[in-house]
């Protein structure tokens, strides 16, 4: 017989709205924490969005991006980012990197003599290095980086909504909603306290782990929408809690496992997606968090069609129905 690994029982039987006004509660101040966190700590903008200079190098020769690093440590610059450049047309004696380097006063760049001592440094390391590109972003620029990326944030969550409202019912879509703001804000917030750097990367982050929350969500509601057609005079919560634990072992796998990636990505991945990984991870817990204990508190006070019998089909009672317990069906 193969062997299966089960996090979760088959059946369980788990009261999850037991303490549901606790849980809605501490979400609720999480997100009120958050929202005060980025107002009076405000973010760690990266140089995507503070501004700075971005240079393109290429090389005959192959080279450490650790070397690159390490040369321009004993240099006074602001934040530095270096990440070598791939691509299929390049061959073997083209080999181009990425620095990014962050501003250091208002105009946003990097002064000429800044630049001559970044390229005598590599040159030390690299001695046929040259810089193909030299590139600013100043703060006008970057500014525009920010609304855009918050943009496309409110622009995600308006879209699941409205995939959602159609899917389902617009109660489900008004606790999705709720349930993305909670994750992303939450995330946000998280940056703000420890004042993680904060840039397009963690954009794409909070973007994934949205996404993550939304399909986590929908499968839960599909199984609810099933268990209401099937059990038609049972009350919406016992309900609820059915399905939260019929899907619990698909929930708890789907997170294990996605956490166990990133966990690897973390340790084995360098300081370079270090905050990405981190992001994702906060988003991956948070994500399976809110779709128990805030979207479907939301349904649940919303309340949602209990009726979805075709008119003049003639409606059963499923089995066991009649049976008060909230777990029915459990063993």
């Amino acid at each position: 017989m193969a062997f299966r690994l089960k996090l979760v029982p088959d059946h369980t039987s788990f009261d999850f709205f037991r303490w549901q006004w606790l849980t809605f509660g501490l979400s609720a101040a999480a997100m009120l924490g958050s929202v005060i966190c980025i107002m009076v700590l405000g973010l760690n903008y990266g140089i995507d969005f503070k501004g700075g200079t971005t240079i393109r190098t290429e090389s005959p020769t192959a080279f450490e991006v650790g070397d690159y690093r390490q040369a321009l440590e004993g240099i006074d610059l602001g934040e530095i980012a270096i990440t070598e450049v791939f691509d299929p047309s390049f061959g073997a004696t083209k080999h181009a990197a990425l620095i990014r380097i962050g501003t250091t006063d208002a105009t946003g760049s990097v002064t000429p003599e800044q630049l001559n001592e970044v390229e005598a440094a590599l040159k030390k390391v690299d001695p046929q290095v040259n810089f193909a590109a030299v590139e600013s972003v100043g703060p006008k620029v970057s500014s525009e980086l920010i609304n855009t990326a918050f943009y496309a944030v409110g622009a995600a969550c308006l879209g699941i909504m409205a995939y959602i409202w159609l899917r389902f019912e617009w109660q489900f879509a008004i606790g999705a909603i709720v349930s993305l703001i909670h994750d992303a804000l939450l995330t946000v917030g998280m940056f703000s306290l420890f004042q993680m750097k904060f840039d397009l990367t963690t954009i794409a982050a909070i973007l994934t782990t949205v996404g993550f929350s939304c399909n986590d969500t929908v499968v839960v509601f599909d199984r609810l929408r099933e268990n209401l057609i099937k059990y038609k005079t049972r009350p919406l919560i016992d309900l609820m809690n059915l399905t939260c634990n019929e899907t619990l072992s698909r929930t708890v796998m789907t997170a294990v496992t996605t956490a166990l990636a990133l966990g690897a990505m973390m340790i084995f991945g360098g300081d370079v997606i270090r905050d990405f990984v981190i992001a994702m991870l906060a988003g991956v817990f948070i994500g399976t968090y809110s779709t128990i204990y805030v979207a479907k508190n939301i349904v649940l006070w919303l309340g949602v069609k209990r009726d979805w019998a075709k008119p003049g089909e003639k409606k059963e009672q499923a089995p066991g129905e009649d049976i008060p317990a909230a777990f029915r069906d459990a063993p």
